[in-house]
């Protein structure tokens, strides 16, 4: 099997994107650690795992504490003897717009995905080294890529993990581990409410009821072939990169790059860059907000009304 005698710690993994990452991994042959914050959940995917015949543990800790982060590492370690895998998943969200954001909202959600994804890595990575290679794979989202509306925390955090993965590839290349972020939209609790709301929107204006799948949502378990691949061996080319996967769609999302550039010597002035600025840099300013719900913007959508 593809990841035959390799561990594997999935973040987050009692419930959705991440059960279905470590079921897939545990499939492939890896040794998994299973993480959340509910006993029994966590306990369901393990045995969920054994029934299908593989190996599995369960580790009840909350990534958001450095003590937390460094005993799931030690779960992987002490069960396996080994950390080759880190899926960085877990996460919360805590919506509401920046006028209306609390301190406890922000905390939650960074500490959660952001500072819990680097004490995680960092404990993992120092195994790694050990072992002499080792694969990293940062959970992101169309929100850390683009912003989305009520989710100061949430974009954030994302765009964050987006900065250590790279930053991680350039550091960690030299002990044969490498380091990519994946993004997949899926049904799952926080997607859940986004679709209810286009289905309501729909209704309310009287168009067709779109189906998961045509907004880009797609089942889970259709975002896990990708994790097991770069989980794997075959994948040691592939670093710091962001792909995403939606269904059939594998999109490799570029890094930020300069996209025009325009000089005015000895130096800019305001009046200048009110002259220029439209007729230069201003001819391509970047699109923001995700664009995975834009259902009737299709070519193929039904027409609306």
């Amino acid at each position: 099997m593809l990841l035959e005698g390799k561990s594997a710690i999935v973040t987050g993994s009692s419930k959705g994107l991440g059960r279905a990452y470590a079921v897939a991994l545990a499939e492939a042959g890896a040794k998994v650690v299973i993480n959340g914050r509910t006993g029994d959940q966590v306990d369901a995917v393990v045995q969920e795992i054994k029934n299908k015949g593989g190996e599995a543990v369960g580790c009840v800790e909350s990534v958001s504490t450095w003590d937390g982060a460094e005993r799931i590492v030690k779960c992987a370690m002490d069960s396996f003897g080994r950390a080759d895998i880190l899926v960085n998943n877990a996460g919360i969200v805590r919506d509401r717009t920046l006028l209306k954001m609390t301190e406890e909202d922000w905390d939650e959600v960074v500490n959660t995905h952001m500072k819990g994804s680097f004490a995680c890595g960092k404990f993992a990575a120092i195994e790694m080294k050990k072992q002499g290679q080792g694969r990293i794979i940062n959970i992101t989202s169309a929100a850390g890529l683009a912003g989305n509306f009520g989710q100061t925390n949430y974009a954030a955090a994302k765009a964050g993990i987006l900065g250590m993965t790279v930053t991680w590839a350039l550091e960690l290349a030299r002990f044969n581990i490498t380091v990519n972020a994946v993004r997949a939209t899926a049904m799952t609790g926080m997607t859940e409410p986004l679709f209810k709301k286009a289905v309501k929107e729909a209704e309310e204006a009287g168009r067709p009821v779109p189906k998961p799948e045509e907004l880009g949502i797609h089942p889970p378990e259709a975002a896990a072939p990708l994790i097991v691949y770069l989980a794997s061996d075959e994948a040691g080319w592939i670093n710091g990169q962001t792909i995403a996967i939606d269904g059939p769609r594998l999109v490799l999302w570029s890094h930020p790059k300069q996209l025009r550039s325009t000089y005015m010597f000895p130096q800019w002035d305001v009046e200048k860059l009110m002259k220029h600025f439209k007729e230069t840099v201003g001819l391509e300013l970047e699109k923001f907000g995700p664009d995975f719900l834009s259902y009737y913007d299709r070519p193929t959508a039904p027409k609306k009304g």
